[in-house]
């Protein structure tokens, strides 16, 4: 991915080396990560996998901050990793900006935070264990750039694999910009378990659709994927899916425990929004079958 020179976002705040922060209480933080630690609570202890996503983004209950937040800085300039995170989001604004902007509307776009371990959010306690995540309280993703480091070791490295992660993120910040986020925390409490689980598979595909129309944009712009990449955002895809996931941790499956979706709907919806480049086609809740 030739993404050296271009332009950088400057909504990047870098939280590191800051110290942690309390919880307070907020919307909930969707991300990546979080279905990892939310289904080995529930393998291992007996936990409702719904419960703890809730006390992970900072539901069911909060302490009142411990500590104030730094004033926002940018990263250094030296930093390489976070100059990539930034010229990645840059391209994000860039793409949607156009876009919305063709529907007669202004792009508000999210900020990003660089944190290390724990961060306080609008959604609670922002942790390093919960992967990237986004929360709609304050309209920021998060990231701990270790998380690349993980990703790796699970076997999807490359910096458009990690370019996915970021598009994936701002995919639930243009849900939210959508109304989708609301309607489906609406439904929370008034539907199953089991329905509330196949509402969130269909959130996460839809921001992984998002993503793959970012990227089907990006690359009609600026053309600076090279041979390698687009299999490197569906191999992380691939990776990141329930399925996967559960049978590496456990050895079997649970589809009705899913939230993120399998590795084939992934991999399908990313690839779905890169072929099509349109937000219509990204319509998860309207589809018979992901």
């Amino acid at each position: 991915m030739k993404w050296e020179g271009e332009r950088q976002s400057q909504n990047v705040e870098d939280r590191r080396g800051t110290g942690g922060g309390g919880r307070r209480v907020g919307g909930r933080g969707i991300g990546l990560g979080t279905i990892v630690i939310a289904l080995v609570a529930g393998w291992i202890f007996g936990v409702n996998p719904l419960t703890v996503l809730g006390l992970l983004s900072g539901e069911g209950g909060g302490l009142a901050p411990t500590s104030t937040q730094a004033p926002a800085r940018p990263p250094p300039a030296s930093d390489k990793q976070a100059a990539f995170v930034s010229t990645v989001l840059a391209d994000t604004e860039d793409v949607w900006g156009k876009l919305i902007a063709a529907g007669g509307n202004r792009y508000q776009p999210p900020g990003l935070v660089l944190f290390s371990g724990r961060t306080p959010t609008a959604c609670g306690g922002g942790d390093a264990a919960m992967g990237p995540f986004y929360c709609p309280g304050d309209a920021k993703v998060y990231i701990d750039l270790d998380f690349f480091r993980t990703l790796d070791r699970m076997g999807a490295p490359g910096d458009f694999a990690q370019a996915y992660v970021i598009a994936h993120e701002v995919g639930h910040h243009l849900q939210r910009l959508m109304g989708v986020t609301q309607k489906v925390e609406s439904m929370r409490g008034r539907v199953s378990e089991a329905q509330m689980n196949a509402l969130s598979v269909r959130v996460e595909l839809q921001a992984d659709c998002l993503a793959g129309v970012w990227a089907h944009h990006s690359q009609k712009g600026k053309g600076w994927l090279e041979q390698g990449d687009v299999e490197e955002a569906m191999n992380a895809a691939s990776r990141i899916g329930d399925d996967t996931l559960q049978r590496q941790s456990r050895g079997t499956v649970v589809p009705e425990s899913f939230t993120h979706g399998t590795a084939a709907q992934r991999m399908r919806w990313f690839q779905r929004g890169m072929q099509q480049g349109s937000v219509k086609g990204c319509d998860t809740f309207e589809a018979r079958t992901l």
